[in-house]
Formats: C-alpha cells, sequence, structure tokens
C-alpha cells in the first residue's frame, strides 16, 4: 500500500517495486526498489507526464528535497517526479558492510556486485515504468552517474524514453578507466592551483597539515585512519561550486594549542571523519572504477596505477621542496579500504571487482547514431568529475544530442543552478532554443 503525505506545495508518495535482481533470470532472487512520487500540490490529480531523476554516484540515494527545492520546482511544473533509490542505495535493498555477508564470502559479494551498474539500474526502470506510466514513455534527468546511466538507456531501452536531459553525466563511450584517471589528474592540478590563488593562505596551511599526518597518522574518533592520502582526497570537495570555499574553511582552524603540544582540532577531526567516511554510500568506493569496466579489461585500481604517472601529487615530495600539496578527488584507491572502518570488511571483495574481466558493454554506438529521442546534455567546461573532451565526443556520437556547454556552473550545476538549468535542457529537448 501506498503512503501519501504533504510537504510545502507539493505530494509525495512512497512507492515500493519488486525487481529481479537479474534481470537475465527473472524467476530467480529478487530486490526491493524505493521511489519518491513527487507532484505539486495543486496538480495532485491531474494527468501527467513521469519524470524520473538518476541521482549521481554511483552509490547514493536520490535527493530528499523538501518542497520545491533545486530544480524541482521547475521539473513540477510540466511532471509528476519519481526520485528513484537506484539499487543498492537509500531505502533501496541497501548494499553494505553490514548486508554483504549475508551474499556469502567476499568472491559471491563481488558476484552480486557485478548487477549493480548502469545496465542493471536501466533494466530496473524498465520493469516499474509501465507499473506507473501504464507503457507510456517517460522523460528521464540524469545527474553525473545518473547520466551514465542515460546514456545506456538510450542504447538499450530508448523506446522507454519520451526525452532524455543530462546533467554533467556524458561518459567516454569506449575509455578504459585508465583514459578516464590519466585526463582527470591535470583536471584535479587546475582546481586546486584555482583554489590557491584564491586562498593562498592554505598553500602553508595544507602543508603543516600534511607535515603533521605523515609525523603522527592520527585515528579519528570514528575509527577513521587520517593518512596523508586520505587528507589530499579531501580535493573531492573542489569539483563543487561551494567547495573551495568549504575546503577553505575546514583548514583554517585545523590546530589547537594543547599541553602535549599542537594537535588536530577536535572539529576539524569530525568534520574530516564526516567528508572522508564512505559509511553512507559504501557502493561508491565499491563500484566507482567497475563503472568504466568494459571490453575484457580489469580496472586494476586504475586511478592508483595512474597517479604514479604524476609524481607532482606526492606529499612527501613537495614538502621535501616548496611545492604546494596538491588534493586529489573523484577516485577510489585501495588504501581506503584500509582507513575507513566503514569499508574494511570489505577489502578482500573491492580486490575481487578490481581484478574482474568480464565486464559487458555499457553503450551501443550503433544505435546512439541512429537515435531518435530528444536529448539535452549540460556540460560544465571545466567539470573536475567528467572529462569535457571525452563528454563532447560522446555528444557528438549520440543522433540528435543538444548541448549546453557552460563555465557558469560546476559539477553540481543541477542543483546549484536549479531551476535555470533544468528550463535551459527542456527548451534544447524541445528545440526552443
Amino acid at each position: 500500500m501506498s503512503l501519501s503525505y504533504r510537504q510545502p506545495g507539493v505530494v509525495l508518495t512512497d512507492r515500493r517495486f519488486t525487481v529481479p535482481l537479474d534481470h537475465d533470470a527473472p524467476d530467480g532472487e529478487t530486490i526491493e526498489l524505493y521511489g519518491r512520487e513527487v507532484v505539486a500540490g495543486a496538480k495532485a490529480d491531474a494527468d501527467l507526464p513521469w519524470l524520473v531523476y538518476l541521482q549521481g554516484g554511483p552509490g547514493f540515494g536520490a535527493n530528499r528535497f523538501i518542497g520545491k527545492q533545486a530544480w524541482l520546482g521547475r521539473a513540477l511544473e510540466d511532471y509528476r517526479v519519481l526520485l528513484l533509490d537506484q539499487r543498492g542505495t537509500g531505502a533501496s535493498t541497501p548494499a553494505n558492510r553490514q548486508t554483504l555477508p549475508l551474499r556469502g564470502g567476499p568472491r559471491e559479494q563481488a558476484d552480486y556486485l557485478t548487477l549493480f551498474r548502469a545496465d542493471s539500474i536501466v533494466r530496473d526502470c524498465e520493469a516499474i515504468r509501465p507499473r506507473l506510466t501504464g507503457g507510456a514513455p517517460w522523460t528521464v534527468l540524469g545527474q553525473s552517474f545518473g547520466g551514465f546511466c542515460t546514456v545506456n538507456y538510450l542504447s538499450t531501452a530508448p523506446e522507454g524514453l519520451r526525452t532524455a536531459l543530462i546533467t554533467g553525466g556524458l561518459p567516454s563511450l569506449d575509455a578504459h578507466a585508465d583514459d578516464v584517471y590519466r585526463a582527470a589528474y591535470p583536471r584535479i592540478e587546475r582546481k586546486v592551483a584555482a583554489h590557491y590563488a584564491r586562498y593562498p593562505q592554505d598553500v602553508e596551511r595544507a602543508r603543516r597539515i600534511a607535515e603533521y599526518l605523515l609525523q603522527h597518522e592520527p585515528v579519528l574518533p570514528g575509527g577513521y585512519r587520517l593518512t596523508v592520502e586520505a587528507f589530499q582526497s579531501l580535493g573531492i570537495l573542489l569539483g563543487g561550486s561551494e567547495g573551495s570555499h568549504r575546503l577553505h574553511f575546514l583548514l583554517e582552524n585545523a590546530f589547537v594549542r594543547t599541553p602535549q603540544g599542537l594537535a588536530l582540532a577536535d572539529a576539524f577531526q569530525e568534520e574530516v571523519q564526516t567528508l572522508l567516511s564512505y559509511a553512507g554510500h559504501p557502493l561508491y568506493a565499491l563500484v566507482h572504477e567497475a563503472i568504466y569496466g568494459q571490453e575484457g579489461r580489469p580496472t586494476a585500481w586504475s586511478a592508483e596505477r595512474v597517479r604514479a604517472q604524476f609524481p607532482q601529487f606526492e606529499a612527501a615530495k613537495a614538502l621535501a621542496g616548496d611545492a604546494p600539496v596538491l588534493f586529489t578527488g573523484e577516485s577510489v584507491h585501495p588504501w581506503m579500504f584500509d582507513t575507513d572502518p566503514a569499508l574494511r570488511p570489505l577489502r578482500d571483495t573491492a580486490h575481487l571487482l578490481a581484478e574482474r574481466t568480464d565486464w559487458t558493454p555499457l553503450y551501443d554506438p550503433a544505435r546512439l547514431a541512429a537515435n531518435e529521442v530528444p536529448v539535452a546534455a549540460a556540460v560544465y567546461h571545466d567539470d573536475m568529475y567528467v572529462d569535457t573532451e571525452h563528454a563532447l565526443r560522446t555528444a557528438r556520437a549520440i543522433r540528435g544530442l543538444r548541448t549546453w556547454v557552460t563555465d557558469e556552473f560546476e559539477h553540481d550545476g543541477v542543483r546549484a543552478g536549479g531551476p535555470r538549468v533544468l528550463d535551459r535542457l527542456l527548451a534544447l529537448a524541445r528545440d526552443e532554443v
């Protein structure tokens, strides 16, 4: 039974669906998906087309909006919206250190997690779409990894789509994870340079923290072991619209003076633990590189291997000279499964996923070249998370796709820009611009 309730200006309905764990074995094991239906209060009884929102990640449940926040208010002018918690996330059947042992050992867990990529998420969408729309196609809005899912949707089930909208999420159709990270590290270095240009005092602050961590390697109150590499990974903040400012405020009060000398402040430790822990989204760490797995090649801890090609990111080397300590971000490394207590029990599972070679293709270039679904994509000009060159190459490969290339927003533009971003994409898809 579906439960409906109200927030300011909207009516919400909890929706739960049972779908096959493996869509190639429809009579086998099932899992549960959760979606929150949202409709404008004044249109609660109207016959509206559906829009399904696919969150970025992988590993994050859909946004928990209050009322008509961000882009949602604009969407509710035209649509009934489903905020879908993709399999393994949010209120859908969870996949984490507590639940995965129900599958068995690391090998069984790794086999299970191969079914949590874009192809399975799209087949979930197609399983639940007829139950909501009566069989009519719907519009999909894919943010970041949700955009990767949308391109898979266009490749495998375009008949289910009325319109496809993508924000910061056009994947390369054929790049290996190594290609992705080889392009990523120079982008991250540019973001760090821009941060230090804005906040030059942070150069010395970051050096002091890194030096302290190399000497002490503290364990945070929640059990997270704060290595210098973990500290550098706070650079993931720099891909968001407010990230540089958040990083600056974090660094400015890192130390306190105690009877034993300088120590990391409790407030700093608490915020760092919150930012670095994967307790709330372990799938991000487990399958992050697997979302690039194709053509029978292992990902083999790509971000870690490729980082060795960029020695300027080595903190000890920077401290030995007068170079700034560079932050990293948007990458997963094997050491995270040692430092993070939420990931430690899944270390062997992660290694097995990194070794896997039987990844199936995610995209169909021929079908994309013949695409007939109206598609519009926002491409952020110097997106830290998704390479612009890769995105534009894919845009050219999808027939009829229209792009809006902008440097007004960072990767989270659909949140920061809200109604304006969605309005622009809808106009492009409708050929009104």
